[in-house]
């Protein structure tokens, strides 16, 4: 099941808050006057503004943190354009670097899965050999004896 966008959500959340708006509109004009009620509703709708004001807010943040990274992202662009560094050896630099990140196996495991793949190497070879000794050959000779 895929995950729902954050708009997706927001506009949900919204559709909900709306929903539980009306009904508690309806209930308030159609069943009970109480003050109590309205004073809900009012601190409903308050507390829905207030999300939607927090998670505005919060969108502009993200929005300008974007902007500036990207701004950033633009100078450093213009920097490499302007001077054209070679770097000789960052191939190596590199190579060295994800050599540095890698998990390497423990000697019992290399062992293990080399005495795996040896077995199946001879498990697979005897099978093969098998199957040309006792099918394909026999055949092959009775195929062979039927056109002479």
């Amino acid at each position: 099941m895929a995950h729902k966008s954050k708009t997706q959500r927001a506009r949900a959340a919204a559709k909900k808050a709306n929903k539980e708006d009306r009904q508690i509109r309806e209930e308030v004009n159609g069943i009970t006057t109480s003050v109590d009620v309205a004073e809900e509703v009012e601190e409903m709708k308050d507390d829905f503004r207030s999300k939607r004001a927090k998670a505005k807010a919060e969108k502009k943040e993200r929005e300008a943190k974007a902007a500036a990274l990207t701004a950033t992202a633009a100078k450093g662009q213009d920097k490499a354009k302007a001077k054209p560094k070679k770097q000789r050896f960052k191939f190596f630099k590199d190579v060295k670097a994800e050599l540095k990140r890698v998990t390497w196996p423990t000697r019992t495991d290399v062992l293990r899965w080399s005495g795996v793949v040896v077995g199946a190497l001879l498990f697979f070879g005897i099978f093969v050999a098998i199957l040309d000794n006792v099918i394909v050959t026999p055949a092959l000779v009775a195929l062979s004896g039927l056109g002479a």
